[in-house]
């Protein structure tokens, strides 16, 4: 046992590594219906980007529903109107993406976007903070930002067009990276089972 974690910490890890030996198989079937999720995603991803604003959509509007639920439950408690407006405003975001899912897909494009901008400039001011502390690896942190940067202009530069597959390609790549991961996982769970 390590001087550093506690005992709860590892029991908690032997519990989670003897369920991932026991059901290797759900986890590596799990990891190829990703694998291949995420190749149709890429291949159509007109069709992803449809189905992932339809999803938001009718996640947006059962959130709404179920929030104005609990607001009128409980109506006496504080902040009332505020839970009220936050109920509204998920049932309607839900309709817009579910009555016009194009448009939404759009919306959903142009968060994307900020996103990326986001978080490509905090990656670069990391960078150069870390490149005046002499960390080491700065460039890379570097120019992962330049590449969301990069990324944010192509989408908007192709903006309405981009807003047609830029949703499905990156669901489609982070379901591939998952599917190969959980894979992986499963694999080396059955090795080390039937390892003496």
């Amino acid at each position: 046992m390590s001087m550093n974690q506690p005992p709860d910490i590892n029991r908690l890890g032997a519990a989670f590594e003897s369920s991932v030996r026991e059901h290797w198989v759900l986890f590596f079937v799990e990891g190829i219906v990703l694998l291949i999720l995420g190749l149709l995603a890429l291949l159509i991803p007109p069709l992803a980007t449809l189905g992932i604003t339809i999803l938001l959509g009718w996640l947006f509007l059962a959130s709404g529903v179920m929030g104005l639920i609990t607001t009128f439950w409980a109506r006496h408690a504080p902040g009332f109107w505020w839970s009220l407006i936050s109920g509204l405003i998920g049932i309607g975001a839900g309709l817009v993406l579910l009555v016009l899912p194009v448009r939404g897909a759009i919306s959903l494009t142009l968060v994307l976007i900020a996103f990326f901008i986001v978080e490509g400039v905090a990656s670069i001011m990391y960078a150069f903070d870390h490149r005046r502390q002499l960390s080491g690896r700065w460039g890379w942190m570097l120019f992962s930002g330049v590449v969301d940067l990069l990324l944010a202009a192509m989408i908007l530069a192709g903006l309405p067009g981009t807003a047609a597959w830029a949703l499905g390609v990156l669901v489609g790549i982070n379901m591939i990276f998952g599917g190969s991961a959980l894979v992986a996982m499963a694999l080396h769970a059955r090795n080390s089972a039937s390892a003496p």
